[in-house]
């Protein structure tokens, strides 16, 4: 014989219940079936607050009787013939009848007692199973339907029964001995004391049902029919990757089903568990899928990890003080009073020091808790020897489940580590000595982030999910989304990194999606997103709470700049070509790497200086490697080198300055360039990471342009000031000539001191053959004396500042 379990969602309609139909139909031509069918999904959820509001005098509750009515006698419409419609009608009439009384009574009495609360949720399932056996003998005559109440037998603890198994194996026995009924349908979920009151067995019950019914026959097995593949390796709901699993111990079962698991409710084990009966798990609109096998059996696996999961909804009461240390007996009478408040305890963890007990409890039975505990200890907080109780609400639990963690050492610094990246703070920690459960305390708003990087380090093949949110979307901005969407599939494939671009932003608008926005149509959906807000970027970004965030500054803008300590200190981290928050004062220069190392989170911006072109990265490994930089010399700004190496007596100095823009090497404002702030800024970047403390208005900046260009206020403005002053351009071009050499913007720091200005480079300079929108550097250090350490190329371009923003996410993908 063997036990079939029907949920809520599998019997939501006519429509569900005819696979559910066809599933009992073809198991029965093999062997003789229980059939346990739950209320139709929601029914039980709607008479509980038809009943809550009854007797809070709400006449509403007629609203959602009638409700209920209708949806089974639309269902039986659906599956019964019209021919035979009318005796059942008339059942499903009385029934409702019934309850209406009930409820008038609650009603007219202004309470709700929880024997009459038992009595009115067991309507669910009385209706439902009635409805599914005479559909059922449509087209198998060989069925019948009993009454779980009559067979199943527990005490009056009401809401949640505790069963009676001697009477009530008895009573299975003895019936189904003489049943002779291919298929039996039954309502799960109900039952009844031995003095014939209604009860029932926790919200879920119908799989105890089942288990009570498989326990007692030895069935070959309990099946549990629901809306999903079987159990997962975490909530499939809040981790897209989550994957099924095809085998698990009834420990491990237990384990998941009490840290959250919804798919099985967690007393349904043990029934089945003393008779070594398997449970499988099964889904109603894939029969064909595989599901999960639930024994004692041991199946070789190389994870010893079998699921994550979590309960949500959890307040921590911790009590400490010195009078708890060596004082026998104070675990004792903590437990006492919450078990007199009738109160579970889910979550235990004592201090070796026995200077502090911490607990974890439902959110909804704090406060009963606390004042509990408080008034039993209180003559030893009256005496401060003990602290009140200190509560902490709003939490979750998470917990990894393996029966085969005991025998792989790391794990918990595994969990611990993946957690900790990603700034998921820990308020507690509980191990069994069993070791087949670690389990942690932390933040309800984190419990995504935490699942879905337990998730990826355990169960994804190391493959890294980095989430992006960028601003910025010019020139740069677009070859950098170009470059995302050709190499994505090579990233996965080759470096196992995951790139989803979560959210994008210009200067108008801004787009977010919480699964990657398609970077075929980015520009579309950015177009039709809400309008831009950097204060409801930043809140966004903080509200999804995602793991391996990124915030990737594509602007020159400075009130953007100073956004950065908002992510970091949320533990995103963040990417940035834009030059102005490492060259602001060096105070906040300090306080953004400080809080990088303090929030471990990344802050990257080697395209601050020479665009793609590792720079930086070299400074920082001459430093990290014990060498000391003394001198500087570069050319850093490409535009201001493509427009010395175009400007000559074919083409004006105006028209050179206009090509470059069109090219992409200036800024926005161009101004920017060719004022040397820009210059003045890189070195000033270059001179902070040598380990140098120094502020811009240290740099000397020796401006070639006339005060009249600086001054302007417009781009326009600008450009016609250059026109204006051709002739001081040209005599400088023809001063270069005279000395044959040729014009390069260079800085230069030594001995302290910086500064940076147009100079007249001769042939035998490094830097006169510098070609284009190149790039060069020269390093003098404690190692690299005589001959310097040279780097050399393109330093400006939408193409490779936008490879190198690419770089650092990369870079933080490979941490």
């Amino acid at each position: 014989m063997k036990v079939l379990k029907f949920g809520g969602t599998s019997v939501a309609n006519a429509q569900n219940i005819k696979l559910v139909l066809a599933i009992v139909s073809d198991k029965a031509k093999e062997e003789k079936l229980i059939v346990v069918v739950s209320a139709f999904s929601k029914v039980t959820d709607l008479l509980q607050i038809a009943s809550q509001k009854a007797a809070a005098g709400d006449e509403n509750f007629k609203v959602i009787l009638a409700d209920i009515e209708k949806k089974h006698l639309d269902t039986l419409k659906e599956l019964i013939p019209v021919s035979e419609q009318s005796s059942l009608l008339s059942h499903i009439k009385r029934i409702i009848n019934h309850l209406e009384t009930l409820l008038d009574g609650c009603y007219l009495l202004g309470e709700l007692s929880p024997r009459t609360s038992d009595t009115i949720l067991s309507f669910g399932e009385l209706l439902s199973s009635y409805i599914i056996a005479e559909a059922l003998k449509q087209n198998l005559k060989n069925s019948c339907y009993k009454d779980s109440r009559e067979l199943i037998k527990t005490n009056n603890h009401f809401g949640k029964a505790i069963v009676n198994f001697d009477a009530s194996n008895e009573l299975i026995v003895a019936f189904f001995t003489s049943n002779e009924s291919q298929v039996v349908v039954m309502p799960g979920f109900i039952a009844a004391s031995l003095d014939g009151i209604n009860t029932t067995l926790g919200r879920g019950g119908s799989d105890y049902t089942g288990a009570i019914l498989a326990g007692a026959l030895d069935a070959t097995d309990l099946e549990i029919w629901t809306d999903v593949n079987g159990m997962y390796t975490t909530n499939p709901k809040i981790v897209k990757q989550a994957q099924p699993i095809a085998y698990i111990s009834y420990q491990e079962a237990m384990e998941l089903s009490h840290f959250g698991a919804k798919v099985l409710y967690p007393p349904t084990i043990q029934p089945v568990l003393r008779k070594n009966i398997p449970i499988l798990i099964k889904n109603t609109f894939e029969p064909k899928a595989e599901g999960t096998y639930i024994s004692n059996q041991v199946f070789a696996q190389s994870n010893p990890v079998k699921g994550i999961t979590h309960i949500d909804a959890i307040t921590l009461i911790t009590l400490e003080g010195s009078g708890m240390i060596g004082v026998s007996g104070s675990s004792k009478r903590l437990f006492e009073v919450l078990s007199n408040k009738n109160i579970n305890v889910i979550f235990i963890t004592q201090a070796s020091s026995e200077h502090s007990i911490c607990i974890g409890i439902l959110n909804s039975d704090a406060d009963v808790a606390q004042e509990a505990i408080n008034k039993a200890f209180e003559v030893e907080i009256l005496q401060n020897k003990i602290d009140p109780c200190i509560v902490e609400n709003n939490l979750c639990i998470i917990a990894l489940v393996g029966e085969n963690m005991k025998n792989h050492q790391g794990l918990s610094g595994r969990m611990f580590s993946t957690l900790g990246k990603n700034n998921v703070n820990i308020r507690a920690i509980a191990q069994g000595a069993s070791e087949r459960n670690i389990s942690a305390v932390i933040n309800e708003r984190d419990v995504k982030k935490a699942l879905n990087s337990l998730h990826e380090n355990f169960f994804e093949e190391n493959t890294k999910q980095l989430n992006l949110f960028v601003m910025g979307v010019g020139n740069v901005g677009e070859k950098f989304i170009e470059q995302i969407h050709q190499q994505k599939k090579f990233l996965k494939e080759k470096l196992k990194i995951n790139l989803r671009v979560i959210a994008l932003s210009n200067s108008r608008k801004m787009h977010f999606d919480e699964d990657g926005i398609s970077l075929k149509e980015w520009k579309f959906a950015l177009e039709t997103g809400e309008p831009a807000d950097k204060e409801q970027f930043i809140a966004n970004v903080k509200e999804l709470n995602l793991r391996n965030s990124i915030f990737v500054d594509i602007t020159a803008n400075e009130s953007v700049s100073k956004t950065y300590e908002q992510y970091l200190k949320r533990n995103i981290a963040v990417v940035t070509c834009n030059k102005i928050a490492c060259a602001s004062e060096y105070d906040n220069y300090k306080k953004l790497k400080k809080l990088s190392r303090q929030f471990n989170a990344p802050f990257l911006f080697e395209t601050n200086v020479g665009a793609g072109l590792p720079i930086i990265d070299t400074i920082k490994n001459l430093v990290a490697s014990g060498d000391k930089v003394n001198k500087i010399q570069a050319v850093l700004s490409g535009s201001l080198n493509f427009i010395f190496n175009n400007f000559d007596e074919n083409n004006t100095f105006h028209d050179v300055v206009k090509e470059a823009g069109v090219q992409g090497f200036t800024e926005p404002d161009p101004k920017i360039d060719l004022s040397g702030i820009d210059v003045a800024r890189k070195i000033l970047i270059l001179i902070r990471e040598s380990g140098y403390k120094m502020e811009i208005d240290e740099i000397t900046n020796e401006s070639f342009l006339p005060a009249e260009c600086l001054n302007t206020t417009s781009n326009e403005a600008f450009f016609e000031s250059l026109q204006t002053h051709a002739a001081h351009f040209e005599t400088i071009y023809k001063e270069a000539l005279s000395k044959e050499s040729r014009l390069k913007y260079v800085a230069q720091f030594e001995n302290g001191k910086a500064n940076v200005g147009l100079r007249f480079i001769p042939k035998d300079h490094p830097f006169y053959n510098l070609e284009g929108k190149d790039n060069i550097v020269l390093f003098f250090t404690d190692r690299y004396v005589d001959q310097p350490l040279l780097i050399k190329g393109a330093g400006a371009g939408a193409a490779v500042t936008a490879s190198g923003i690419f770089a650092d996410v990369i870079r933080i993908g490979n941490v």
